[in-house]
């Protein structure tokens, strides 16, 4: 499986990104996409996730700011991040899972770099 991210960039405090994730290649239908970050010296985190059904989960942190949304006919997930911190940089990663089949797989993109500048 292919993820292809895009959308990171610099941005001043207050400012928008949007984050696009698309997925190829899967043998088996995927079910949560996902973004995790992982900002320098901290664990990876979550960010948010969406289901093939819709249901969504947000970190608390970025509840209310960032909206993560997909097209389940393209496979592709996007991030909405709005009113950006300066605490919000990292790299952000694509996640996708696959529906089980009972294996669940998981696959990871590069990451892109989402630097907020005070």
């Amino acid at each position: 499986v292919q993820l292809v991210e895009s959308g990171g960039g610099l941005v001043q405090a207050g400012g928008s990104l949007r984050l696009s994730c698309a997925a190829s290649g899967s043998r088996f239908s995927i079910n949560a996409m996902g973004w995790y970050r992982q900002a320098p010296g901290k664990e990876r985190e979550l960010v948010a996730v969406i289901t093939s059904g819709s249901s969504t989960n947000y970190a608390d942190s970025v509840k209310g700011r960032f909206t993560i949304s997909r097209d389940n006919a393209k496979n592709t997930v996007y991030l909405q991040m709005n009113s950006l911190k300066p605490e919000d940089t990292a790299v952000y990663y694509c996640n996708v899972k696959t529906a089980p089949t009972p294996v669940v797989y998981e696959y990871w993109g590069q990451g892109t770099q989402v630097t907020v500048s005070p």
